[in-house]
């Protein structure tokens, strides 16, 4: 919004957003379909966690914003946002105390294994790669 650039949460190409449920993926040639589109944009802004299908963006990224929020507090506002849904606070897919703990240990897992990978992925980069640790760094 700051910047006036379209912005595009890579979620919105993972998941099949027409599903009522949580989890139900979106067909792999309609995903990579979209994000095709996008980076014929002249300015995007993608966010999310995804790395294994999205290199074609970090190479035509002008910038790579690496966020570490501590795990403590993703794993506190997963809950958060859980809740609020539970009460009608916020929109969303239904969720089940089921979803919540597979995303709790998926986020978990996240820290451990894939923000390593994703490091990794992103040596090459480094020239344009932004580390944020917290709202104060960006």
């Amino acid at each position: 919004k700051k910047w006036k650039i379209p912005h595009y949460d890579l979620d919105q190409l993972q998941w099949d957003n027409e599903a009522k449920e949580y989890g139900v993926k979106m067909p792999i040639e309609k995903r990579d379909a979209m994000l095709k589109e996008i980076l014929n944009m002249d300015q995007w802004i993608i966010e999310g966690v995804y790395y294994q299908w999205v290199q074609e963006s970090f190479k035509k990224a002008d910038r790579i914003y690496l966020m570490e929020t501590p795990e403590r507090i993703c794993q506190f506002r997963i809950i958060r946002r859980f809740i609020r849904r539970k009460m009608g606070l916020e929109k969303g897919k239904k969720e089940t105390i089921k979803s919540l703990i597979e995303l709790l240990k998926w986020n978990h897992k996240f820290y451990k294994v894939n923000l390593k990978e994703i490091k990794n992925l992103l040596e090459i980069y480094e020239k344009k790669v932004i580390i944020v640790k917290n709202k104060k760094t960006l």
